[in-house]
């Protein structure tokens, strides 16, 4: 009998198949004691488990390339903590053995961020992965992951680490559903990228027998048991129709009555490139910068490193718009020349732009590099800072900018309620703001990304973030500067509508994401944009505020 399940749909689309779980997870190993003569021999097999998890990720990394190269080499270096392997040594000096020592050191590194409030936990996910790699190889049983399968399938778990959704192979996983996560974990972020449908947040994913036929549609987030023979008609004509709307739609972003809304791209380094100028990105609307500085966490890259990462990215915009954000460091991105070990709560602490203003050689070089890496490019550049909280923090990095004698316009990312609140006065400083919806919703709602129990608050929808959206398009109107969403809500075709109409002047997202948009986009007029946009805001409930733009937009 057919049931319907909903979810957070993460990634556009619709699979149809049968159910595969993940592999069962690394049992916890046996709490024995060993003879102390032993200890360097299980020192030893600890370190070299260690080293060949860390090379195997970097490897995965590799072969998949572009932004989930980034997610696994940080991964890789979670592995080669020295904090913890000194942890497991210690372990085992005191009598465990090896697995035991890596399964209980990443147990108190767990809890231990757990308990400060650590900002996306550490992505527990992903530490999760890496302990598990590590125990199995000690163990010597096969290593947790997907299911070997000769047939197409939908892969259903609890969570999904990016090494496994980094090299998951479309032609067979036709499509992802898991218990937790939310929209902007790691594992969201790469399924956009490889165009595959999920959908995270399901209660009760797990209990879906093995071989049941599911269909999964990653735009609305629903998930239909056993469906029918026209339920699932229904679907693939669906499918069907919005990939032909996706053929049809190329050329610049704009509503059907000519309203332009540049469509840009979010990407991470040099890698990330090819898939945006294939999907027709406008430029780029958010570099990440930081995965340059995660290859080293003891020290900054080189200026003539950074320049060269930099200017490979220019390059591929000419007469573009590039969007770089400069260092985003601590919280879920520590680097040990620069993040504090022992804040009780970083991400309330010391991160983004507070950390670039306690170390301002680093942030010095970086622009330095920045201006070098633009010499002689017909590219507009513009750089722009995170985490800026108010006018004093947008001045600090204007004039940081200006002395590093940077020819671009300077910005601000609004990820900060009171960023949005006064975003007037923030724009007395700086040329134009970037919404960071991701963190946003995350700073708004006091809710944990990647926690899943509190995803409905995550929810690009939500009616309070819509309201603080509104506040900085409206103020920056006002004061005749540009307005950009660079976060995750952008890559949802119906909400690019909402935010459209709100004000906002600019969509950066994951290259995947960008053909939906754009094909959305051109079927309504901007009116048609600001009326979905007020319906949404008069709202009280996410889904409410979804059903309202939805009902205007296709003229219920």
């Amino acid at each position: 009998m057919e049931q319907t399940l909903r979810g957070v749909g993460v990634s556009h689309g619709v699979a149809i198949g049968e159910v595969r779980h993940m592999g069962t997870a690394v049992l916890e190993p046996p709490a024995k004691q060993i003879p102390a003569q032993d200890a360097e021999r299980e020192q030893g097999r600890a370190r070299q488990a260690v080293e060949a998890v860390a090379a195997d990720l970097i490897a995965r990394g590799n072969l998949a390339g572009g932004e989930a190269q980034h997610v696994l080499e940080a991964q890789a270096m979670m592995a080669q903590d020295p904090e913890l392997m000194a942890d497991v040594e210690r372990r085992v000096a005191v009598g465990s053995t090896a697995e035991r020592a890596v399964y209980d050191a990443f147990a108190a590194y767990r809890a231990l961020l757990a308990g400060a409030g650590e900002y996306l936990a550490g992505r527990v996910a992903d530490l999760d992965d890496v302990r598990n790699r590590i125990v199995a190889r000690l163990l010597g049983v096969p290593m947790p992951g997907v299911p070997d399968s000769d047939e197409p399938y939908v892969l259903i778990a609890r969570d999904l680490a990016p090494a496994d959704t980094a090299l998951l192979d479309p032609g067979l996983v036709l499509g992802f559903v898991t218990e937790e996560g939310g929209p902007t974990s790691h594992s969201a972020i790469l399924a956009r990228a490889l165009g595959v449908p999920a959908v995270v947040a399901l209660p009760g994913a797990g209990e879906i027998a093995e071989g049941t036929v599911i269909a999964v549609d990653g735009s609305t987030g629903e998930v239909f048991i056993e469906p029918d023979a026209d339920k699932q008609a229904a679907l693939e004509q669906a499918a069907a129709e919005r990939k032909a709307a996706l053929a049809a739609s190329s050329g610049p972003g704009a509503t059907s009555d000519g309203h332009k809304v540049p469509l840009l791209a979010n990407v991470g380094g040099p890698g990330d490139v090819a898939a945006a100028v294939e999907a027709g990105a406008e430029g780029v609307g958010l570099f990440r910068t930081e995965f340059l500085f995660l290859d080293d966490s003891k020290k900054a890259p080189s200026e003539d490193k950074q320049v060269e990462a930099y200017r490979k990215v220019l390059e591929a915009f000419p007469e573009g718009r590039v969007v770089v954000r400069v260092l985003d460091a601590g919280a879920d991105k520590p680097l040990d020349f620069l993040t504090p070990a022992d804040e009780p709560n970083p991400a309330l602490g010391v991160r983004g732009l507070r950390t670039l203003l306690d170390h301002p050689d680093v942030l010095r070089t970086q622009l330095a590099a920045l201006a070098r890496a633009a010499e002689g490019l017909p590219v507009y550049l513009e750089v722009m800072a995170p985490m800026v909280a108010d006018r004093i923090d947008a001045r600090a990095f204007a004039d940081a900018c200006r002395e590093a004698g940077l020819q671009a316009k300077f910005g601000a990312m609004v990820e900060i309620p009171s960023a949005a609140l006064r975003a007037r006065s923030i724009l007395q400083e700086v040329e134009f703001l970037s919404l960071g919806t991701n963190d946003l919703a995350q700073y708004t709602f006091a809710a944990d990304r990647q926690v899943g129990a509190v995803s409905r608050l995550q929810d690009p929808w939500q009616p309070a973030l819509l309201d603080l959206v509104a506040a900085s398009a409206e103020a920056a109107k006002a004061e005749g500067k540009s307005c950009g969403v660079c976060g995750e809500a952008a890559s949802d075709p119906l909400l690019a509508c909402v935010l459209t109409g709100l004000g906002v002047t600019s969509l950066s997202m994951g290259a995947a994401s960008i053909p939906y948009v754009r094909a959305t986009l051109a079927k309504h007029t901007l009116a048609q944009c600001e009326r979905a946009a007020a319906a949404a805001r008069a709202a009280d409930t996410a889904d409410d505020a979804r059903a309202a733009a939805q009902a205007v937009l296709s003229g219920e």
